[in-house]
């Protein structure tokens, strides 16, 4: 699916094109967390439904989906495959990141293909050194999630000539250049397959290596005069943790006309009082957090059209953030009381939203405990306004 425009009429066609492959997406989940990898079948769905054509831009062919519309698509796909959704959501939030580091003969290359993906990391930083034309790279890095599928992988270095200082550096090399340790080995968003990307002295063109901007402080900063990018990247993951919940939800509510609760004289789950409160918190809980990360997702659109953003307006927005995280495992937490020890059979995909779920919210950018020392830290040391005098 590619369009010129994201029209409002257009958002809902994609997000019809999304629900269409949830099915798909569920049916393969067991085998994506086998296989550590996604299924041909659901990544045909996913490209299909324009999903890995989101963050791509108009002039190539792709959609160019404002924030709000990208987690509400990704959100939607964590129905059916926590690790599926996950995948769309790394791609797209990479490209929009890295993508204004790139010349232009670059990303035309990069986005040959409109639905092209990117996988990726950062630490430890490989070794590069310059030679004719380009740098070669040696290292190892570890969560690159998708990496046997994606065509793209952008890694960090330290980059040296073996005179002055070395410098830090993004490469973005083909995958196939590069070999693939499978060392993703996990509870939760097997199928994410994020193992470890290997170079072995290899080649990147000078074309594909991308220098760092730097901040007002000097210190290499990817994301300089665009303070607000990362927290957008935050909200399209955390759009796949939304989904995850949403999924142990659509679960749980399919039973609840069909379960008995043990030891009781009720029928099912729903002609119990008790039940019927659990059932409604859960409900509560998993559809306000997806209502709100939509606000949420709006708020940061905005705001990452701007080069500048106070630092109380960042860790009030994590903690914004890893709320909702709290809120999707409550909520997963109360239908898994309400199933019992039948949750966690291991045909039962109630179990694995919530190892998904739980997984996926260990991520970086959900950190709980450094959000709350940052926002605190923030708090503890402001003036007082007059007003609050």
């Amino acid at each position: 699916m590619t369009t010129t425009d994201v029209r409002p009429t257009d958002v809902e066609t994609l997000m019809a094109a999304a629900r269409s492959a949830v099915p798909v997406l569920a049916a393969n989940a067991g085998r994506a967390e086998r296989d550590r990898r996604l299924p041909a079948e659901s990544t045909a769905a996913l490209r299909d439904a324009g999903a890995f054509a989101l963050a791509t831009p108009t002039r190539f062919g792709g959609l160019d989906a404002d924030l709000p519309t990208t987690v509400r698509v990704i959100s939607e796909l964590g129905r059916g495959c926590p690790s599926s959704a996950w995948l769309v959501a790394v791609s797209a939030e990479a490209q929009p990141a890295f993508a204004p580091l790139m010349s232009e003969e670059v990303l035309a290359e990069f986005y040959a293909d409109p639905d092209t993906r990117l996988c990726g990391a950062g630490n430890p930083p490989g070794r590069g050194r310059r030679v004719a034309g380009g740098v070669r790279v040696s290292g190892r890095w570890p969560y690159a999630s998708g990496c046997e599928d994606a065509p793209w992988a952008i890694t960090l270095a330290m980059v040296g000539d073996g005179e002055g200082p070395p410098e830090f550096a993004f490469l973005l090399t083909p995958t196939s250049d590069l070999d693939i340790a499978r060392t993703w080995d996990t509870a939760g968003m097997r199928g994410t397959g994020s193992h470890t990307l290997v170079a072995d002295d290899v080649f990147v063109p000078q074309a594909r290596v991308l220098p760092l901007p730097t901040g007002p402080n000097g210190a290499p900063d990817p994301f300089a005069g665009r303070p607000a990018r990362p927290l957008g990247g935050g909200v399209t993951l955390l759009a796949a943790l939304v989904g995850a919940a949403r999924g142990a939800l659509d679960v749980a509510g399919s039973t609840l006309h069909e379960r008995k609760p043990p030891m009781t004289q009720y029928d099912n789950l729903a002609a119990s009082p008790g039940a019927r409160h659990w059932f409604a918190e859960a409900t509560h809980l998993i559809e306000s957090a997806q209502h709100d990360l939509l606000v949420l997702a709006a708020e940061i659109d905005r705001l990452m059209a701007g080069p500048t953003l106070a630092d109380r307006d960042t860790t009030t927005l994590r903690m914004r953030l890893n709320s909702l995280v709290q809120r999707c495992q409550e909520g997963v937490n109360l239908l898994l009381d309400l199933n019992g020890a039948s949750s966690f059979a291991a045909d039962n995909p109630l179990q694995r939203f919530w190892r998904d779920l739980h997984v996926g919210s260990r991520h970086v950018q959900f950190n709980p405990y450094l959000a709350l020392e940052n926002h605190a830290g923030l708090l503890a040391t402001a003036r007082p306004t007059q007003e609050a005098r």
